[in-house]
């Protein structure tokens, strides 16, 4: 992990946004070493259902748990008013989200802060497979 990535922190009124190398390591260190073969295989050309196939079977094989598009509330006051469906859900721990573009932005990883605030997910790994090498953004919410 870059040493800046652990002291960036983006500031919500009540919470927070922090990337930390600590929470679910082991399990974080194997799906980053399927994400690094997938791209390894296919590298930056490819559409997002491509790279979340090729995921799923390099998770498979690894025999890492996962659920795909699995649907989790996104609430207002108490109130359902929508569904957030992640690309995967890691072993019930860590949300995965593929995106293949040239940069992942502030605004990508403040959606996923507002869909999983108040969900029981703590770690988001964004993982982009638009760039010559597949950048990673390990996520830590607090609330």
């Amino acid at each position: 992990m870059i040493a800046d990535e652990k002291t960036q922190m983006i500031a919500d009124e009540k919470t927070q946004m922090i990337t930390d190398s600590g929470l679910y390591q082991d399990l974080t260190y194997k799906i980053i070493g399927a994400l690094y073969d997938v791209h390894k295989e296919l590298g930056s050309v490819h559409k997002e259902i491509i790279y979340h196939k090729a995921v799923a079977i390099e998770l498979t094989e690894r025999k890492i748990d996962f659920v795909e598009e699995k649907g989790i509330d996104v609430r207002y006051k108490g109130k359902k008013i929508g569904v957030y469906r992640p690309d995967f859900i890691i072993e019930d721990k860590v949300i995965l989200e593929i995106k293949v573009v040239p940069l992942i932005s502030k605004p990508m990883q403040d959606q996923v802060y507002y869909y999983i605030k108040g969900t029981e997910y703590k770690l988001v790994l964004l993982a982009n497979f638009g760039t010559s090498k597949v950048g990673i953004k390990r996520l830590i919410y607090t609330f």
